[in-house]
């Protein structure tokens, strides 16, 4: 083991993500008639180990024994059958290419023998169920081939029938015959979504033809080397994920590729970016990069095609390996990028284009920033301070000499600026602050509290153990606020988390992400593996895990929270709790939670933009639950036409409720974005890529903090319960003053 380096924080988490699923489920598109003809068949060359892999198998096996956090697991039959589960949905998640005998033989087999292979070093049923996913790949490569050059102008969408979706659960086909009806769905599905989109049938022909042809030569033509990595990969993170999802094995490529993001030094868009199914997904946002500042881009969108320039074609991308698909969006400071790009729900025939200009990220555009918010409240003009911090950071090169830059020491800037300006009270907003540094959360939280501790930290086996500010100096004893949301994680919660247990600010939002857990990165013959050994828990003795921070007052957010958040993957660690940490509050906000509560409620029960939250939301939720779609042109017409209809009502309330003109046509919808705040922002519009697209560094003058902010709704209604408290505080200051001395 040549070296360690531990990952305190959430942020440098997601950073690592885009490895952790396996890139080799093709999309989704199917073949018509069993009696189709064939492409020239491509017979598929077996793979097997590379010379290191036993040696690095039995390595990964060891450290988890050795140093994971729940080091006592046994390895067995229970396991054995968790890989072997894990490794087929890594694979075939929607069970479109393994057939039903296929998966009784593999089971009979090796279902309660991988754990004993494990421990040997023995790959040899890995690859065999590697090797057989890619011959059924290949065979469905050729079919689908086969069936677009035949022809398409045969499919009838006049028939009521429908295509299931949501095939997590479904049953593997019970031969060919089945599978083949499974994929003339299919076809018939990606055919009508873009015959909806006014493509032709030569168009879809072509685009399909295209596409297949490219990934049947990258499954046939990738290295050797390179796909017998992936092979091991992801059978060897079927194993790692059974401990918990942010344990896992970074082959040498992807270990650089996570170096790359660490250190932001990699000109691009800042976009993490992971493979879910045939899709590419963004992940996350890295704070401050082009794709942040665009606000034309969000977690769990899906990019379909990629093009250069403002002029070059988009590549369609869908299927595509990812490390091909970075490749392409990667480039050169000052030059663009054009990203095709659909929500979650959408289908290819609500794809929008988004122009970026790839920049480098720095330091300085992470940093805090500060903005006043103004108000007219009880008759008199009212100041609110903001902070904005998107990340913990500390330059290692020059903080540990005091004279770099770091998150505490930029703050303790703003807030004399702020004090200077007249601000009656501070809302520290840690929306999309994925983490960072845990010195800095702790240094941070000790801004605001006289000292005690901040967090307490559990390794495996021992007693947890504090982390306490140390410093009694207090930058800001005022009213103060933390604005958090689903994406504000690890660092974000333990400093949230702090501030609430010390009842020292109102805690307002999302619940947080819930990420509890510390990794270390160890170094192996070959690759890096990523171990979870500690997990934090807040000094009230909470677990953040799972659970995350839970604001005192809660407001809607337009983030679907069953698929992002901890509580979204698959074994991730159970929420508990430990015994609290010796601490003493100075201020109390409880007393005053349920009016502030109940006053925020009375006031965003009609708020305008409260309700835009609440519609999108909610149609979102809609949208996700529905596990068919109708193949019938006719009946998808009517939905598309319902679906505009009820988007346009959407932002007609909203307009209208504000005084506003209405939005007479839907194509004024086209490409309108939810903004960090829920307030929409237009992006660009709905074309094949030719119409007139804004940049994001035109649209957002990177600055996170706008001229607007009071357009953000929940930053603005934060600063209203700021001030409602700072209002029932001074109630209270005022009574006890009046009161006479005890005797």
């Amino acid at each position: 083991m040549a070296g360690r380096l531990q990952l305190t924080g959430a942020r440098m988490e997601v950073l690592a993500r885009w490895t952790i699923a396996a890139t080799f489920a093709l999309t989704f598109i199917p073949a018509t008639a069993s009696d189709a003809p064939r492409a020239e068949s491509r017979a598929y060359e077996p793979l097997v180990p590379l010379a290191s892999h036993s040696k690095t198998s039995v390595s990964i096996v060891n450290e988890l024994r050795k140093n994971h956090y729940y080091p006592r697991r046994k390895i067995d039959d229970s396991v054995s059958s968790q890989v072997f589960d894990k490794f087929l949905d890594r694979l075939d998640s929607d069970r479109a290419y393994f057939l039903a005998s296929d998966v009784r033989a593999l089971d009979e087999k090796y279902r309660l023998s991988l754990d004993e292979a494990l421990k040997q070093g023995d790959l040899e049923p890995a690859f065999e169920i590697f090797n057989l996913f890619q011959e059924r790949l290949v065979d469905r490569l050729e079919y689908v081939l086969g069936v677009v050059d035949h022809g398409l102008d045969t499919l009838d969408f006049t028939v009521d029938e429908s295509l299931e979706i949501d095939r997590e659960n479904a049953p593997w086909p019970r031969d060919r015959d089945e599978m083949d009806e499974l994929w003339r769905k299919r076809i018939k599905a990606s055919t009508l979504e873009m015959l909806l989109n006014d493509r032709t049938i030569d168009e879809i022909e072509e685009t399909l033809a295209k596409r297949y042809r490219n990934r049947l030569r990258q499954l046939t033509q990738t290295k050797r080397e390179t796909r017998s990595e992936e092979a091991f990969q992801a059978y060897i993170n079927a194993f790692t994920s059974t401990y918990d999802p942010h344990t896992e094995y970074f082959s040498p490529r992807n270990y650089a590729q996570f170096n790359i993001n660490m250190s932001l030094s990699l000109e691009g868009i800042g976009a993490v970016l992971q493979s879910v199914d045939e899709y590419t997904s963004i992940d996350s946002l890295v704070p401050a990069g082009p794709a942040d500042k665009s606000g034309a881009l969000k977690p769990l969108d899906r990019i379909i095609g990629v093009g250069q320039g403002e002029t070059d074609p988009i590549i369609d991308i869908v299927g595509m390996r990812l490390d091909e698909v970075v490749d392409l969006i990667r480039g050169p400071k000052g030059s663009i990028v054009r990203l095709q790009v659909i929500g979650p729900n959408d289908g290819e025939g609500d794809a929008r284009i988004v122009q970026i200009t790839r920049n480098r990220v720095m330091l300085e555009e992470q940093a805090a920033q500060k903005k006043v918010l103004e108000y007219d409240f009880a008759g008199r003009e009212r100041k609110i301070g903001v902070i904005d911090i998107p990340s913990f950071y500390a330059d290692p090169r020059t903080s540990r000499r005091g004279d770099g830059r770091t998150t505490t020491r930029d703050v303790i800037r703003l807030i004399e600026e702020l004090k200077e300006e007249g601000v009656e009270g501070i809302v520290v907003d840690l929306r999309d602050n994925g983490g960072g540094s845990l010195d800095e959360a702790k240094s941070l939280t000790g801004l605001f509290i006289e000292s005690g501790p901040v967090v307490q930290v559990r390794n495996q086996g021992r007693r947890a153990q504090p982390f306490p500010d140390l410093d009694s100096r207090v930058d800001w004893n005022g009213p103060l606020a933390v604005l958090v949301n689903r994406l504000s994680a690890s660092a974000s919660e333990i400093f949230a988390g702090a501030i609430q247990a010390y009842q020292r600010g109102i805690i307002a939002g999302g619940r947080t992400f819930g990420k509890g857990t510390v990794q270390t990165l160890l170094s192996l013959n070959r690759g890096h593996l990523k171990i979870t050994q500690a997990k934090y828990y807040l000094i009230s003795g909470q677990s953040t895990q799972h659970q995350g921070v839970i604001p005192d007052i809660e407001m809607p957010e337009p983030y679907d929270v069953d698929q992002i958040g901890e509580s979204a993957l698959d074994d991730a660690m159970p929420w508990d709790r430990i015994s609290p940490a010796d601490y003493s509050t100075t201020h109390s906000v409880a007393p005053f939670v349920g009016q502030l509560r109940a006053a925020h409620r009375e006031r965003v029960a009609e708020d305008p933009d409260f309700e835009y939250v609440r519609a999108l939301t909610a149609r979102e939720a809609e949208f996700s639950s529905k596990t068919h779609i109708s193949l019938n042109r006719e009946t998808r017409e009517q939905e598309r036409a319902e679906d505009k209809e009820q988007r346009l009502a959407i932002e007609n309330a909203r307009l209208t409720a504000m005084g506003e003109p209405p939005i007479e046509d839907f194509e004024e919808l086209n490409g309108r974005q939810i903004s960090r705040g829920g307030a929409p922002l237009a992006v660009t519009s709905l074309t094949d890529g030719d119409s007139n697209v804004e940049s994001g560094e035109e649209t957002q003058e990177g600055n996170r903090l706008q001229e607007n902010s009071l357009d953000d709704p929940m930053l603005r209604e934060t600063g209203r319960i700021l001030l409602d408290y700072i209002g029932l505080d001074q109630q209270v200051a005022m009574v006890d003053a009046e009161a006479p001395a005890a005797p």
